[in-house]
Parts: C-alpha cells; structure tokens; sequence
C-alpha cells in the first residue's frame, strides 16, 4: 500500500506541476492579450484620427479644387472678352484708316478740282 500511495503521490506532484506550468502559460498569454489589446485600441484611435483628417483635407481639396475651377472659368471668360476687344480694335483702325484715306482723297479732289478751275 506504501508503494500505491508514493505513486499516487507522484502522480498527485506531477499533477500540481503541470497544472501550474499551465497558469503560468495562461498568465502570460493573457498579458500578451491585454498588451494586443491596450495596441488594439491605440491603432483604432489613430485610425479614428487619421479618418478625421482625411475628411477634413478632402473637404479642403474640395473647396479648393471648386475655386480654381471658378478661376479657369473666370481666365477663360475674360480672355474670351479680350479676343473680342483685340478684334473691334483691329476693326475700328480698319474702318478709321479706310475712312481716313477716303476723306484725304476727297480733300485731294477738292484741291485738284479747285486749282483746276
């Protein structure tokens, strides 16, 4: 009987052992937990903060994108405008020279006609 209860009492030794080389496995697995975690919510913040950032730089390029395209409209408009005054330019020294050159040849005929007489 002596030699039962030594080996139940080995087995009852080894038992303990194993049971505690399993707490301390858990234990530290549930460190490596908490750490994920606590790295877990940290990431999840930043991503939170970066998300709000993003939202907010798009806002900006919106806005921005929309007023640079109200300056090309703008350039474009007023470039169109100084095409159209370059051209009534161009046309009123045509029409000023055609008219200039008419009337010194109709002063010229006058002279002539004049002299002539």
């Amino acid at each position: 009987m002596s030699q039962q209860g030594a080996a139940l009492q080995s087995y009852n030794n080894e038992l303990v052992k194993c049971i505690n080389d399993l707490c301390g496995k858990r234990d530290e697995l549930h460190k490596s937990i908490l750490q994920e975690e606590e790295e877990k919510a940290k990431l999840q913040n930043d991503i939170r903060i970066l998300t709000e950032r993003l939202a907010k730089v798009n806002e900006s390029l919106s806005k921005k994108m929309a007023s640079r395209n109200e300056f090309d409209r703008t350039i474009a408009e007023t470039e169109g405008a100084y095409m159209k005054i370059l051209e009534s330019s161009q046309t009123l020294l045509n029409v000023l020279k055609r008219e200039s050159h008419s009337l010194r040849e109709k002063s010229t005929a006058k002279s002539s006609g004049t002299a002539a007489s």
